[in-house]
């Protein structure tokens, strides 16, 4: 095989040599950094050691970030970023890996291809509509006394699997009844522009869907950049980017996804997520007997991607898993929204033993693994080369995670993924990400902002946010599900 512009044969064992990479493809920020490739057994060890001592008190808990950006931050990822290999032991080049969404916010997660090219998305009477399906004809074991067969629900093909533009976003039923959201907030704006109660400025030329598919990208573009990123990173990192421009994410013309991003710092939503959730009036936190808790485990359970351990009678959802948003953001001051897990290195019991995946099951272990096997660079050696203090010695050492990091000289030289986790913990109390996590996320969103045409922040910078809000031009997810109106389809009665 003929080398082509100094790249090695793609064996799967070579490491880059440049950051201009083509798009659709992985690559790194940071190519000049050595990989940091400890052992597969120390990192065993420090993977098993990740693990939340305590996961279901309220000192755990990030008062900062209700429960439901967790998973606003994992439809995100959905939309960006979906690498199909295996976990491997030998070293990965990125440049093989190819990234089967594109690397940018532009919901195609959401819309696919378009009407045209996966009109099974679409209402076929009316294409300018995304279907949208119904509940169990069977009455929820929970409270059988709630209608069946309401509007709320993936739209599914008769095996049951969700007719999505991402499969992936019917993994579990937060994100799928998330995904559901953004349908219906689609269909609304539709709904909108044909009544003449929603007026997009110059676009009397273009189609409704497409006026349509534009204002919802640019609200949900500006729901990550000013709602999401806002809550969870360091401000001034953030705000270094946005007006001072970026200096590490670099590209020619296309964008790219880079390693340190995806296997690294953007993994930080594992730390935020929950054991248990306070889900509805029926699966609540703390339960009411005889009904369960909303556990993960429960979560993953009634989706048609939850393999052997899904029940498949449960698909289309029964009526009583329609999902309270309420509890999940802060949309109603008189009901308790439930709250994220702390920004810290550790992950609670469930993602210890995940569900229909080969040895290791451990998420932080996998987690982990993979890193190495694309070679990251250690924590300490990207925050040096950001001119950033790296943590001390001292402040890795702590807990028991610092325990095993100390026996295999992890506070000398850390695994990238277990130090941003360690970082937040020291430098944002939990609250938020520390300098160098921050800044990766900051550059890579700002970054794909600014490489797509037909984003706000390229085509009207000084656009704002038009549908209605709590602070007008401005636009959060609690803006979008009120705008929607379905906070809580199933009532409040018992």
């Amino acid at each position: 095989m003929r080398r082509r512009h100094g790249f090695p044969p793609r064996t799967g064992e070579n490491q880059p040599l440049g950051e201009f990479i083509e798009t659709g493809k992985f690559g790194r920020m940071f190519p000049k950094l050595p990989s940091f490739t400890p052992s597969q057994q120390s990192l065993t060890e420090l993977g098993k050691a990740m693990n939340d001592p305590s996961p279901n008190t309220p000192d755990g808990d990030n008062l900062n970030v209700p429960a439901g950006f967790t998973y606003l931050g994992q439809f995100v990822d959905h939309d960006i970023t979906l690498d199909t290999t295996a976990l491997q032991d030998t070293l990965v080049d990125p440049l093989a890996v190819q990234n089967f969404r594109t690397p940018r916010l532009d919901l195609d997660s959401l819309y696919g291809s378009g009407p045209d090219v996966q009109p099974y998305l679409y209402q076929l009477e009316d294409p300018d509509l995304f279907l949208i399906g119904t509940t169990n004809e069977q009455p929820g074991a929970g409270d059988p006394s709630i209608p069946t067969k309401l509007p709320n629900d993936l739209p599914r093909a008769q095996s049951t699997l969700g007719l999505l533009g991402d499969s992936r976003n019917d993994e579990n039923l937060i994100v799928a009844q998330l995904h559901l959201a953004f349908l219906k907030f689609h269909n609304k704006i539709v709904a909108g522009i044909r009544d003449g109660s929603i007026k997009p400025k110059n676009s009397t030329d273009k189609s409704v869907f497409i006026q349509a598919r534009e204002l919802v990208i640019w609200h949900y573009q500006w729901i990550v950049l000013h709602d999401f990123l806002t809550r969870i990173l360091d401000k001034n990192q953030l705000e270094t980017v946005l007006t001072k421009g970026r200096r590490f994410y670099k590209f020619k013309e296309e964008p790219f996804i880079p390693v340190e991003f995806s296997v690294a710092a953007y993994r930080l939503g594992h730390s935020m997520v929950r054991a248990v959730y306070d889900y509805n009036r029926v699966f609540s936190n703390p339960p009411v007997p005889p009904r369960p808790a909303a556990t993960l485990e429960l979560l993953f359970l009634f989706t048609a991607k939850s393999g052997e351990f899904g029940d498949f009678a449960n698909i289309p959802i029964p009526s009583d898993w329609i999902i309270d948003w309420r509890r999940f953001f802060q949309i109603d001051p008189n009901v308790q929204v439930g709250f994220s897990r702390k920004l810290d290195p550790f992950l609670v019991d469930p993602l210890k033993e995940l569900p229909n995946v080969p040895e290791p099951r451990s998420l932080a272990v996998r987690n982990l693994l993979r890193g190495r096997s694309l070679g990251l660079p250690s924590g300490q050696s990207v925050a040096r080369f950001m001119k950033l203090q790296p943590l001390t010695k001292a402040e890795i050492s702590t807990g028991a995670d610092g325990a095993v990091a100390v026996k295999h000289n992890f506070h000398i030289e850390s695994p990238l993924w277990y130090y941003i986790l360690k970082e937040a913990q020291v430098q944002g109390q939990g609250k938020r990400l520390g300098q160098v996590g921050s800044r990766i996320l900051a550059e890579v969103f700002v970054g794909l902002l600014e490489a797509d045409s037909s984003s706000f922040m390229v085509r009207c910078p000084d656009w704002k946010p038009i549908l209605p809000a709590q602070n007008p031009g401005t636009f959060t997810m609690v803006d979008l599900l009120k705008f929607v109106g379905e906070i809580n389809p199933i009532g409040d009665k018992q």
